[in-house]
Order: structure tokens, then sequence, then C-alpha cells
């Protein structure tokens, strides 16, 4: 069953266990202290959020897609105060955080495989379309931190720009026919 009265923009208060610094100090220590602070709600986005399975009468397994910054305990916590019956998380799967739980390795599979097992950078921005430059003048212009014009029509956005060779030069911001690189990955 979806949940659509928990998605959408949320504002979550942080958990004093958690690696959040205020006035210097992680909120985990001075959890871990019995001292609680005042903190911030911060803004994040659950992009779905569904009843998978019905463990018991008390017990369901949920599928979230979330921003990052989310806290999963605290939304289950959150989910619980709104149903009037409290709630806690029992357990998390992280099936997502850049790749995909297929694509994970175990500690021993990183051993045996050394550097194999690194993948190239490219690849945690593949959720943004490619643009491949075609003319030197333009990767010259790339390579040396200058906005260049796009003369194919693309929509707005972030790009993943590969140069004429293939390799991957930024992630670069197209907005109004003028592509502005974020971050420079050549020469890295």
């Amino acid at each position: 069953a979806v949940l659509p009265q928990f998605t959408g923009d949320i504002a979550q208060m942080p958990p004093m266990y958690s690696a959040i610094k205020i006035g210097g100090q992680k909120l985990y220590d001075l959890a871990r202290q019995g001292r609680e602070v005042e903190r911030k709600a911060r803004h994040i986005t659950i992009y779905e959020l569904e009843m998978t399975q019905r463990l018991s009468d008390t017990e369901y397994q949920l599928r979230v897609r979330c921003s990052k910054g989310t806290y999963i305990r605290t939304l289950c916590h959150d989910i619980g105060q709104a149903l009037g019956c409290g709630g806690c998380m029992a357990a998390l799967r992280r099936t997502m955080a850049g790749y995909t739980l297929s694509e994970c390795r175990t500690m021993e599979e990183v051993q045996a495989l050394g550097e194999a097992a690194l993948r190239p950078v490219d690849t945690l921005f593949r959720q943004y379309p490619e643009y491949h430059i075609t003319h030197p003048r333009v990767e010259q212009l790339c390579r040396n931190g200058n906005a260049f014009t796009v003369k194919t029509p693309l929509c707005d956005g972030l790009y993943r720009v590969y140069g004429m060779e293939g390799d991957f030069l930024c992630l670069s911001r197209m907005e109004n026919g003028q592509m502005t690189s974020v971050k420079n990955f050549f020469g890295a």
C-alpha cells in the first residue's frame, strides 16, 4: 500500500543521536553526556513511501525513496506519532545510495578485486544526461573552466560532459543555451 499522506517536502527534526554539529559538538556526543539541545528542523523530501509487507499485527515493512539527509528512524517515529500508536525502526536495509544493491560488493570481493572494484567517477552522476563536446575550441573552453554555448537545443539542468576523446570532464549546468561547469573532474 502506498502511503501518500507522508510523502512530499517535510521538515524533519534531526535526532539527538546524529552527527550534526551544534556549537562545534556532534549531537551524538552531547546525547551520550545526557544532554539534549534545541535543534532546527531540516527540509527533506520523501519521494515514495510504500508499505511492502505486514510482518505481524504490529510490524510493517516499508520502502522509502527519499532525499539525502533523511533520518529513516525519525520518519518511522513520526509516522507512529501521526497514527497515534508510536513507531520505531527495527531494521534498515539501504538498497540504493549512488549505486543499486545489485552493484554492491562484499569486503571479501573488494579485497580480491583490489583497484578493479573501483567504479568510474561519472557513474556517480548517471542520473544526469550526457553531453558530448564535438569541437576542439569548445573542449578548450570547458577545460579552462569557461562557460560555452550549446547550439543543440537541450533542456536546462545538470549534464555529464564528455570530451572529444570520450573522457568525463565535468558535471555542468545548462541554462539558457550556456553550459557552465559545476564540478570539474579532468586532471584529477
